[in-house]
């Protein structure tokens, strides 16, 4: 029997740290024949998410049963679809440890991965130009 894919992530394969985690997910969802499918926003999948790759390139996205999430509350949704993952998202997703987290990833992480990706695009499209 064929399972429904009923979680989708987009995420930015071009950025170090985003395609890293998120080559590990997909390789264990493979594996343990998950409903995951993993779309890259530099892709055509963008298109089907009805977002812009600036604003996609700025968070992790989880589209799960037609609710989209982004940043954490997106990890927690795509945790809580991986057996090996359940515990941390249970962790993570604890009053408290939520809004941590949340604050942490919103404020601190998320931004500084972004700039990091702007950078990129910088220095390739500089690269470009010579």
């Amino acid at each position: 029997m064929v399972k429904k894919i009923s979680t989708k992530v987009l995420y930015n394969a071009n950025c170090p740290v985003c395609n890293f985690e998120i080559t590990h997910y997909k390789k264990y969802a493979d594996q343990s024949n998950l409903p995951i499918k993993f779309h890259d926003l530099n892709s055509s999948a963008l298109t089907a998410w009805g977002l812009d790759a600036d604003t996609a390139a700025r968070r992790l996205y989880v589209l799960h049963d037609g609710q989209l999430s982004s940043g954490v509350p997106a990890f927690l949704v795509l945790w809580a679809q991986m057996p090996k993952y359940k515990w941390l998202a249970r962790l993570v997703g604890l009053q408290g440890a939520r809004q941590i987290a949340s604050a942490c990833y919103d404020y601190i992480l998320a931004p500084l991965i972004y700039r990091w990706h702007l950078q990129r695009m910088r220095k390739q499209a500089e690269s470009n130009t010579k």
